[in-house]
């Protein structure tokens, strides 16, 4: 099964680059029936804060891209 990830950092709102990114690896899993898995990246502990990683869970549903698998959808792995 196909598995592709978004990693955003939760060190400011969602930017262009990365919604693409999350665009293309969310219709790649989708045409091939896999699972689009979220999965937020806090290894710049000195700049990361809860509202941005929840400003990117807000962003993200916004635009419509629901994942499989996130902080607060629980999956296999």
């Amino acid at each position: 099964m196909i598995r592709v990830r978004f990693a955003p950092s939760p060190t400011g709102h969602l930017h262009v680059g990365g919604l693409r990114t999350a665009l293309f690896n969310w219709y790649f899993a989708k045409k091939n029936n896999g699972k689009f898995i979220l999965r937020i990246e806090d290894t710049d502990m000195e700049r990361s804060k809860k509202e941005y990683e929840d400003a990117i869970l807000e962003e993200m549903k916004w635009v419509g891209l629901d994942y499989d698998e996130g902080i607060d959808k629980p999956g296999e792995y």
